[in-house]
């Protein structure tokens, strides 16, 4: 429901003024096939509505696929007293206090009050009509019991009563004397649900805020005896219909309904519904309950309860709400329903006590219903009909009044034979199934013309809290009655309209009566759907669509937005494990030096957490694979997810060393078919709890092993080929100078890159009267960590030179890119004070380079080979080869490296002493083949602790 109910008893036709409106487009605009006239199906189909209102757990994996478990929260509904927001029970602290021990026995503070029906569209359990539908859809199987056994529907219609009695059993809380002493009739709050239009698997306190459902109970401090006593003839009539197959769960039943019964006779008062089910008065309730727990235990009293007088003949029972007095009748002008079941009373009192009074109560509704005449004739009081012939009580849900009359006369024809009345429910239902000007059947499935836009939560499926959108139902609410037409004939089958086209459990109750009665005495032939229901296609319902934005992408970035889709319908729910990934290739990276750590991943929208209950975890870059795909991932996990959520990230990737940009988004995987607007892409894979559920994965590429060489070839390998030059700057260009400074770039020409730890360089020169030459490099792009240099003394001289530089790199340099080069590297030879170079007689110099040349007297190894240059001599670069084992700096042989060896290694320099206890080379900290000052400086930046360890341990 959508609304509050606006009528009480009584006969207050619902004149719609609004009949005009619409007209055109709501008539349909062509003649329909000849009506389907089939009991059988439509009491099959009646049965399905009641599963699509299940509430509370074990739903999932039921009759309609496209319902599930929800409202699970029920179960623990806080024993406290009601909040401000609704949070709680309408229970007092001191009557929580006084019975805790029963309504709260495990002591956890909360109450198990899952399962029942929803009530209508909405998701409110409400008392009133909750029992009026329990009772009467047990009553229509205890009257016509064989109509459900021949359609193969028994099963079917005893879990529905289980379901609607099993939870008023639970809302049923006694002491250990069996009494009374709280009853839960309504779970949830009207106006707090209306605000949410949504399937019910999705309504709940975690992703909708201020979202509550409250418990109302029946207590001697809030009694609601109307509530309870439609719950005790629910029990009762369920007793009727289970004792012979389930005895002690029908004894159960039965006693629980007289305790309720009892309970209600000794706490008088009206429930609570928020004014959407006010309720009158309780005295019908009170004789609905009355009239069946005499039938179930064959006990007087009960009937006195309804009919008993004083000695003046006034009426002491609950009749007195009536009839004043045994000198009166009452003719009932309103039907069985929700808030008056006097014409289910007297359907059952008439047989029981055989009163003229009460045949006439019973015979003269169905005559004013009918249009057939009374025995009076006098009696020209008939209910008005439309002019196409339907008995119309009130224009809101006309159709279930309709149905509920009908029920009533097909019970007379069973207890009477009289055929008449029988006849006329047969001509309302035929009107009902589309013998009608609309030309349009009032059931929800049963013709392919019919009502198909229900006023329905569940079966609309709406994920943006509209009636409208989407425009048709995701699901057929099979069997549903829907409100019906007006009292001019004229019906608006929209989704909003809850006049026109409202259900619920009150709806079919009778409805469903009213199908096993017309199958019972007219129904001969008629079948029911075979294989039933079918199965609905399924849409996608987990996807992933992404977009690309073409403006900002660039050779350094790529700005990509996707959307992730949990579009369940199978039902409904929310998913806490889903995961995107998103898969892209450096390979033109790698192929310029660079690696994913130039990768950077940056987030900048991330709906969830805005909107909803938090944000993605972000992950990556991560690698995939061996050419050098990698991928990026967005982790939803332990986020509840429905609908869609979008994501809006970059990748952006550094420049190399050469401040060029070398990203190409074009042979990314997940790029593949982006553009500016969003397209559904299956190279984005979703997973959900790590399964992949969409899309697909790239195909991994693993590395290709090494093959293994001949053993029988002994030639030298032929070294990768490559394009290296080096570029040079002169720096110092005066003949004579205390140090050699100069910066060198390295060039890679070639189509692939080189690892610069293969790369040594080497500069040509002559000391001159320099004893010691250093090595340092001033600055570097690579960073002048990654720089290290040595001198090789050649046996060797020749003009120009006695001796070369060495410059080699570590491991963290990197790569130079295919096309690229390293940056600037300075490096600079520096004297020892004992006299300037002489760079006019050096080799490498040249002091004509003022900006970056080409200088060919620098020669370039790659992996020991020359590839750049022009050696003045053949030369091969010493490795060397520290003897295993060698503790560098014990001088002492102490195993330990401090002060006192520092101390010796200064007496040997000092010439204070001619050897050491230990090889020599345990003093060449730098591993150049000599001893002096320089690695007595290493050795005093470890003391300091400049250093973490030596040179010559790092080679």
């Amino acid at each position: 429901m959508t609304k509050k109910a606006f009528y009480k008893r009584g006969l207050s036709i619902f004149l719609s003024i609004a009949v005009a409106i619409g007209l055109t487009s709501s008539i349909p605009m062509t003649v329909n096939a000849e009506p389907e006239y089939n009991f059988a199906k439509a009491l099959q189909l009646s049965l399905y509505f009641y599963d699509a209102n299940k509430c509370g757990p074990g739903i999932t994996g039921g009759r309609l696929e496209w319902r599930g478990d929800c409202h699970v929260e029920d179960k623990e509904i806080p024993l406290i007293p009601m909040t401000e927001s609704f949070r709680g029970t309408n229970l007092s602290q001191s009557f929580i206090n006084k019975y805790k021990s029963i309504l709260d026995p495990d002591g956890d503070g909360k109450l198990d009050l899952s399962g029942g029906m929803h009530d209508a569209g909405d998701h409110v359990k409400f008392g009133l009509p909750q029992t009026y539908a329990a009772s009467t859809v047990g009553w229509s199987y205890y009257e016509f019991r064989d109509a459900f056994i021949k359609i193969g529907e028994q099963e079917h219609v005893e879990d529905i009563l289980r379901w609607f009695n099993d939870y008023l059993l639970r809302c049923t809380f006694r002491d250990k004397d069996g009494k009374v002493v709280a009853f839960c009739y309504q779970v949830g709050e009207g106006d707090i649900d209306h605000d949410y239009w949504n399937p019910p698997e999705l309504q709940n306190s975690v992703m909708l805020e201020g979202f509550e459902r409250p418990a109302y109970f029946a207590t001697a401090e809030t009694p609601a005896s109307d509530q309870c006593a439609g719950a005790a003839a629910s029990l009762a009539i369920n007793y009727l219909n289970f004792k012979d197959t389930d005895p002690e769960y029908a004894s159960k039943c039965l006693d629980t309904a007289i305790a309720l019964y009892e309970f209600a006779r000794e706490y008088r008062g009206l429930g609570y519904s928020g004014g959407f089910y006010t309720s009158s008065y309780d005295y019908d309730e009170l004789s609905w309950a009355a009239v069946w727990l005499k039938i179930a235990t064959g006990e007087d009293k009960y009937i006195d309860h309804i009919v008993s007088t004083d000695e003046s003949g006034k009426y002491t029972g609950y009749m007195q709400r009536i009839i004043v007095d045994t000198g009166n009748q009452w003719q009932n002008i309103w039907v069985h329903c929700w808030d008056t079941v006097w014409g289910g009373v007297f359907a059952k009192l008439a047989p029981i006590t055989n009163t003229e009074r009460d045949w006439y109560i019973f015979r003269w509704n169905l005559e004013y219903w009918s249009g057939i005449p009374h025995e009076d004739p006098k009696d020209t009081n008939f209910l008005a009909k439309t002019p196409a012939g339907f008995s119309m009580l009130n224009s809101y849900g006309s159709a279930r009044y309709n149905t509920a009359a009908q029920l009533c006369a097909l019970v007379y024809r069973k207890e009477t034979g009289r055929t008449d009345f029988a006849d006329w429910a047969k001509s309302q239902m035929e009107y009902i199934m589309g013998n009608n000007p609309m030309k349009r059947a009032y059931i929800v499935g049963y013709a392919p013309d019919g009502a198909s836009h229900p006023h329905h939560r569940a079966s609309h499926g709406s994920k943006t809290l509209s009636m409208d959108d989407p425009v048709d139902h995701v699901h057929t609410l099979w069997g549903a009655l829907v409100g019906g037409p007006d009292a001019d004939d004229f019906h608006k089958d929209v989704t909003s309209d809850y006049i026109y086209n409202e259900v619920a459990v009150d709806y079919n109750a009778a409805f469903v009566g009213a199908c096993a009665g017309l199958y019972t005495y007219y129904g001969e032939g008629h079948e029911p759907i075979p294989n039933f229901p079918p199965k609905e296609e399924r849409p996608l319902e987990f996807f992933v669509e992404a977009k690309v934005s073409t403006s900002q992408e660039n050779k350094e970035r790529s700005q990509i937005t996707i959307r992730i889709h949990n579009e369940s319908a199978y039902p409904p729910h929310y998913e806490t494990g889903l995961k995107a990934r998103y898969f892209f290739n450096i390979s033109e990276l790698i192929n310029a030096g660079q690696s994913i750590d130039d990768v950077q991943m940056e987030v900048y929208y991330d709906e969830n957490e805005k909107c909803y209950d938090g944000k993605a975890k972000y992950l990556g870059p991560i690698k995939y694979d061996d050419s050098g795909t990698y991928y990026v991932e967005f982790d939803w996990s332990g986020r509840q997810i429905y609908a869609s959520r979008e994501l809006q990230f970059a990748l952006v990737a550094a420049q190399d060393s050469n401040y060029k940009g070398n990203w190409d988004p074009t042979n990314d995987y997940s790029r593949i078919g982006l553009k500016d607007e969003y397209v559904i892409t299956e190279r984005i894979p979703l997973y959900i709890n790590d399964q992949l559920v969409f899309g697909e994965e790239p195909e991994k590429i693993e590395a290709t092993p090494t093959p293994t060489g001949d053993p029988g070839n002994t030639s030298t390998p032929v070294p990768d080929t490559v394009d290296l030059k080096v570029l040079y700057k002169c720096l110092t260009s005066s003949d004579s100078a205390s140090d050699i400074r100069a910066i060198l770039k390295i060039q890679n020409d070639g189509k692939k890159p080189v690892n610069l730890s293969d790369i040594k360089v080497q500069y040509w020169f002559t000391a001159d009267s320099i004893a010691e030459p250093a090595f340092s490099c001033d600055f570097a792009h690579i960073s002048s960590s990654n720089v290290e240099g040595r001198f090789i003394k050649l046996d060797k001289k020749g003009e120009g030179f006695d001796r070369y530089l060495e410059i080699s790199f570590t491991e963290e340099a990197g790569a130079i890119g295919a096309g690229a080069n390293t940056g600037e590297i300075v490096i600079r030879i520096a004297g020892d004070g004992t006299g300037p170079y002489i760079q006019s007689n050096d080799y490498s110099y040249n002091p004509l380079a003022k900006d970056f040349t080409e200088n060919n007297k620098i020669t370039l190894t790659y992996k020991s080979k020359l590839v750049y240059g022009e050696a003045p001599v053949d030369f091969v670069s010493p490795t060397p080869t520290p003897t295993p084992n060698v503790l560098y700096g014990d001088i002492n042989g102490d195993k330990d490296i401090n002060s006192i060896d520092l101390a010796i290694l200064k007496q040997y320099l000092l010439g204070m002493i001619k050897k050491f206890d230990v090889p020599d080379e345990v003093a060449d900290l730098n591993g150049d083949g000599e001893i002096n000052s320089i690695d007595y400086a290493y050795f005093k930046m470890y003391i300091l602790g400049m250093i973490k360890e030596f040179p010559v341990n790092a080679r």
